[in-house]
């Protein structure tokens, strides 16, 4: 159940915000923001979905079917534990490394003043 957290599982390509950015604009892939609800609070990437790393689990029927998941937190860690964790399952799926914080120093659309 909980292989991903551990270490199992299979490999998740990393992407960086530039890739991710193509990949979002192409409308093949949705951006799925893992972040505590304070931090999206504070700020975040527009169109993104949030779905806390907590909450995951429990809330899969959520994402979108037929879309890779493009997954992001503040800095990378966390959105590649939701990355393994959705690639185990079998989804389509990515992290964006480096998270917010260099999506926003590479000046891409981001709303809110804290990544």
């Amino acid at each position: 159940m909980f292989g991903w957290l551990f270490g199992g599982g299979s490999s998740v390509p990393d992407l960086s915000p530039r890739e991710a950015y193509e990949q979002l604009s192409s409308d093949d892939a949705v951006l799925l923001d893992v972040r505590e609800g304070d931090e999206w609070e504070a700020g975040r990437v527009p169109g993104a979905l949030h779905i806390p790393l907590g909450e995951l689990q429990e809330r899969r029927q959520d994402l979108p079917q037929g879309r890779r998941i493009l997954t992001i937190c503040r800095s990378g860690s966390r959105s590649a534990m939701a990355a393994k964790m959705l690639s185990g399952d079998g989804i389509d799926v990515a992290n964006v490394s480096g998270g917010v914080k260099d999506w926003k120093k590479e000046g891409f659309p981001f709303e809110g003043r804290v990544a």
